[in-house]
C-alpha cells in the first residue's frame, strides 16, 4: 500500500506537535510544582526554626531554672569574678572557706530563682521573628542561636532578673564585705567595675549561662532531629 509522504510529514507534525505540547505542559507543572515546594520550604523553615528555638528555650529554663541548675553544672556555674575568685581560693586556705562557699551558693541559686521569669520573654522572641532571622540562625554557625537572643531579649531580661537577684544577693550576710572589697580590687583595675556590683555580674553571668544552654538544646536538635518526636524539625533539620 502507498502511503502519502504528505501525510507522513502531517502525521509525524502531529505527533511531535502532541508531544511537544504535552512537554510544555509537563514543564509548565513541574515549574508550578517547584515554585509550590520553594514557598513550603520557607514556611517549613520558618516554622521549624520557631519550633527548635521555643523548644530549647523552655528546655534550657527548666534545666538551669532549678536548684543546682547552675550550681551543679560546670558549664554556667556562676564564679566570683576574675581576682576575686583567685582571692576566694586563698581565703579558704586560711579557715574561709565556709563563707565563701555561701556567697558562691548563694549567688547561683540567685540565677536559678532568676531564670523561670524570663520564658515569656523568650517565647515571645521567637514567636515574632522574622523570616530573615530565621533563615540567618538556619544558616549560620554555633553562635547564632545566642546573637540572636541577646540582641531581642538581653536588655528586657536584665531589667526583669535585676531586681531578683539583687533581692537573693541581699539575704547573704558577706554581700556587703563584697562589695567594699570588689570596690578596692576595681579602683586597682583587678576586676572591672560592673563585675564590682554582685547584683549586675551575677545578672550578667546568669544571661550568658541561658543563651549558652538555649544553643546547647538547639544543637542538639540539629544534630538528632529525629530524636525530637516532631516530624516538622526532621522535616527542616533532616534535609541539612
Amino acid at each position: 500500500m502507498h502511503i502519502s509522504p504528505v501525510l507522513v510529514t502531517r502525521r509525524t507534525c502531529h505527533r511531535w506537535s502532541a508531544g511537544a505540547t504535552a512537554a510544555l505542559l509537563l514543564g509548565s507543572w513541574q515549574q508550578a510544582q517547584a515554585l509550590s515546594l520553594a514557598q513550603l520550604s520557607t514556611t517549613d523553615a520558618n516554622n521549624g526554626i520557631k519550633l527548635a528555638l521555643s523548644k530549647g528555650a523552655e528546655t534550657a529554663v527548666a534545666l538551669l531554672g532549678r536548684p543546682d541548675g547552675f550550681l551543679g553544672n560546670p558549664q554556667v556555674r556562676i564564679p566570683l569574678p576574675g581576682y576575686l575568685d583567685d582571692a576566694a581560693k586563698l581565703m579558704k586556705r586560711f579557715g574561709q572557706g565556709k563563707r565563701i562557699t555561701e556567697l558562691e551558693t548563694a549567688i547561683n541559686r540567685a540565677a536559678e530563682a532568676a531564670v523561670p521569669m524570663g520564658k515569656d520573654l523568650l517565647v515571645n522572641a521567637v514567636q515574632s521573628m522574622s523570616v530573615t532571622d530565621a533563615r540567618k540562625i538556619l544558616a549560620g554557625g554555633d553562635n547564632s542561636v545566642t546573637a540572636f537572643f541577646a540582641e531581642k531579649t538581653r536588655a528586657p531580661l536584665n531589667t526583669r532578673f535585676l531586681p531578683v537577684v539583687k533581692k537573693a544577693t541581699d539575704d547573704v550576710g558577706l554581700i556587703q564585705q563584697y562589695n567594699q572589697f570588689a570596690g578596692k580590687a576595681a579602683g586597682l583595675g583587678l576586676i572591672s567595675a560592673q563585675d564590682a556590683d554582685l547584683p549586675q555580674y551575677v545578672t550578667g553571668k546568669t544571661l550568658d549561662g541561658l543563651f549558652l544552654m538555649i544553643g546547647e538544646e538547639e544543637r542538639k536538635i540539629r544534630r538528632d532531629p529525629v530524636g525530637t518526636g516532631s516530624a516538622l524539625l526532621q522535616k527542616v533539620f533532616g534535609a541539612r
